[in-house]
């Protein structure tokens, strides 16, 4: 069934998408045939187009193709199937120190000829007090006790208030980002494995992440194998999961 079209949108296939979810799986084993670049580009794409906090796109993509640093990344993670046979890997990062340069960014290449001047209040002003922690952390602990006392009498945001809590701010909009692109493989015909199995200071250290970028996970891309799925997909109980109120 297509959905409507509403205000110039293009009018969607349910059942396409629908198929491209149901028959996303982590693939654990792939063949020899390399994703084509035009493919990959389009997949990395459609993933950087992900809801993200701010639209300060906190996240990086460390494409490995080269067969011996590929060799290399498998090993570090743990010699999974999934990494020693995928002809791509790819290390998603999250960046926690990239927001500055980024709120400098959203300011300058603002898409329309006019910059609404709340924008330009909140990028100049609002997110250097927001996601700045100060040195020690001590700024983020006195906007913690700040927003306890306000939050008595009105809604207010809560955090990030520590270094910490900016890595999962940074997590958070990355691992969105990460479905993008598994998705987008998925519809291209190509399937992905994402792991966590892996040792975070050799993938860093082998791919010159920067020191304060978190590997969210390393995603193996690349054709299904006839044995590339271990078993049956399940899931839990929905009525356990799912709450209307």
């Amino acid at each position: 069934m297509n959905a409507k079209a509403d205000a110039g949108l293009p009018v969607i296939d349910v059942e396409e998408f629908r198929k491209v979810v149901r028959s996303r799986r982590s693939v654990r084993r792939f063949t020899e045939e390399p994703v084509p670049d035009s493919v990959l580009d389009d997949c990395l794409e459609l993933a950087t187009l992900a809801p993200n906090s701010s639209n300060l796109q906190p996240w990086e993509f460390f494409v490995v193709k080269t067969p011996a640093l590929r060799a290399k990344l498998a090993e570090a993670c743990l010699g999974q199937n999934a990494a020693k046979t995928a002809p791509v890997l790819i290390a998603i990062v999250a960046r926690t120190d990239t927001w500055r340069e980024h709120a400098r960014l959203a300011v300058e290449e603002w898409p329309e000829e006019k910059l609404p001047s709340i924008v330009e209040k909140y990028y100049r002003k609002i997110t250097p007090i927001h996601y700045n922690q100060g040195p020690l952390g001590l700024l983020g602990v006195a906007k913690k006790a700040a927003g306890l006392v306000v939050g008595l009498s009105r809604p207010v945001p809560r955090g990030p208030y520590s270094a910490n809590e900016m890595k999962v701010w940074a997590t958070k909009s990355t691992a969105l980002a990460a479905e993008n692109l598994m998705l987008a493989l998925r519809a291209h015909g190509y399937d992905s494995c994402p792991m966590e199995g892996f040792d975070e200071c050799r993938v860093k250290k082998l791919l010159k992440i920067p020191r304060k970028g978190l590997v969210t996970m390393v995603l193996a891309a690349g054709r299904r194998a006839e044995n590339g799925v271990y078993n049956r997909q399940y899931r839990f109980d929905r009525d356990n999961l799912i709450h209307y109120m």
